[in-house]
């Protein structure tokens, strides 16, 4: 008889290999040695153990399914139960356990993973159904439609669930998409049926404009044309085509009047500062009559100055206030003398200023007695009262004078 470790060799030729409960045969190898033998059965432990390695490194550095892993793990069981080897059988069992633990531990990830995905998912297209649902009322046509046109490609990416929760969420996006699309083809309707109303409304505009190209009437026609402008913005757009044809024919007409009234303006300008020039000429002739020495001669200056300030049109209004004001404040000083001698020549007024002078100097004359008699007496406060009496009537004398002085000047 010859033994090892794991197993023996009876009498008979027998194999035996040692188990955990006591030991079990495994075949016989006739023709050879015991030693032979059992070196036999250990190359189909060897090999046992070697399928053990492969599917445990399969396990641990690939993605193999966790079924598929238990399956052959189960498979390996089975051999291992009925092996025909010699061996440590047990820890080959041990090590099919362990890897159990493991695919199981995988296999809990693994659907965790796979439940985390499919709410990802579900959440993912939900999101893509919320804004289609949102955007089904949306009046941005073009980029609304290209967005659903997006979300179509993102849902079709986007992974398949269940059967039951794909279906539902799918026809929520399609009945989102039909909505839009059919409120998209009945705006387009009905903007086709309002750009043809607005462009009879532009072509009546048109024909306005064209009718006022011509006109002379610049201020009014000017205006009717801030109107027609008012009037083309408040009516919309009409077709792309049919907007820029009447917008061009529109501009045309504007264009031409606007031309034509500039051209006229220009001249008038022209002739404005002409005139200017003229009047600023008149306005120096006129300020060389200052100051006024014989009123006489300078109201006849002035009378011809004028008649020819008259005869000129119009200077540029902005220069007006300035010119004529040099003109008018010479018109101001022959008047002013020519009142001045008038006030001279007046016997009554000059009596009455004589009469003036007079009355405040006898009046002074009278205080400065009362004074000196009061100081003279002793009585301060009555002289005080007459000295400022005194006082207030000699700067009356002062301007009472310049008065009179203006009859004798």
């Amino acid at each position: 008889m010859s033994s090892s470790e794991w197993g023996r060799v009876d009498e008979a030729g027998t194999v035996w290999v040692r188990v955990a409960d006591g030991e079990r045969e495994v075949g016989s190898y006739p023709g050879a040695t015991p030693e032979e033998a059992l070196a036999y059965f250990g190359r189909k432990y060897d090999e046992l153990a070697g399928q053990i390695t492969l599917l445990e490194q399969r396990v641990r550095t690939t993605d193999l399914a966790a079924k598929d892993a238990l399956a052959s793990i189960a498979k390996l069981h089975e051999t291992l139960a009925q092996a025909h080897a010699v061996g440590d059988l047990g820890a080959l069992a041990g090590r099919l356990a362990a890897l159990v633990t493991l695919v199981e531990e995988r296999k809990g990830t693994q659907d965790a993973a796979r439940a985390k995905a499919r709410e990802e998912a579900r959440s993912r297209k939900e999101a893509i159904v919320s804004e289609a649902e949102t955007l089904a009322t949306s009046t941005s046509w073009k980029a609304s439609g290209d967005r659903l046109r997006a979300l179509l490609d993102d849902w079709k990416a986007a992974p398949r669930l269940d059967r039951k929760t794909d279906d539902a969420l799918w026809k929520r996006f399609s009945a989102a998409r039909n909505a839009f699309d059919r409120a998209r083809r009945h705006h387009f309707a009905n903007l086709d049926a309002q750009r043809d109303e607005v462009k009879q409304v532009k072509e009546r505009i048109v024909r306005e404009a064209e009718a006022l190209q011509d006109s002379t009437d610049w201020g009014a026609t000017a205006g009717a044309y801030r109107d027609l402008m008012t009037r083309w913005k408040a009516a919309g757009r009409a077709g792309k085509a049919d907007e820029e044809r009447l917008w061009q024919a529109f501009r045309a007409a504007q264009d031409r009047f606007f031309a034509a009234r500039n051209a006229t303006f220009s001249q008038r300008d022209a002739e404005q500062r002409e005139n200017l020039a003229a009047k600023e000429g008149i306005a120096a002739e006129a300020e060389a009559l200052l100051p006024v020495t014989d009123l006489a001669a300078a109201k006849a200056a002035l009378r011809g100055l004028q008649e020819r300030w008259e005869s000129i049109g119009h200077v540029p209004r902005d220069a007006r206030p300035t010119v004529e004001g040099r003109l008018r404040r010479v018109e101001d000083a022959v008047r002013d003398a020519e009142e001045a001698q008038w006030r001279r020549s007046n016997p009554e007024a000059r009596a009455r200023a004589e009469a003036t002078v007079a009355q405040l100097q006898a009046s002074i004359a009278k205080l400065e007695a009362d004074a000196q008699r009061a100081e003279a007496a002793g009585n301060a406060k009555k002289a005080a009262d007459a000295r400022a009496g005194l006082e207030a009537r000699q700067a009356w004398l002062v301007e009472a004078e310049k008065a009179l002085a203006e009859f004798t000047g």
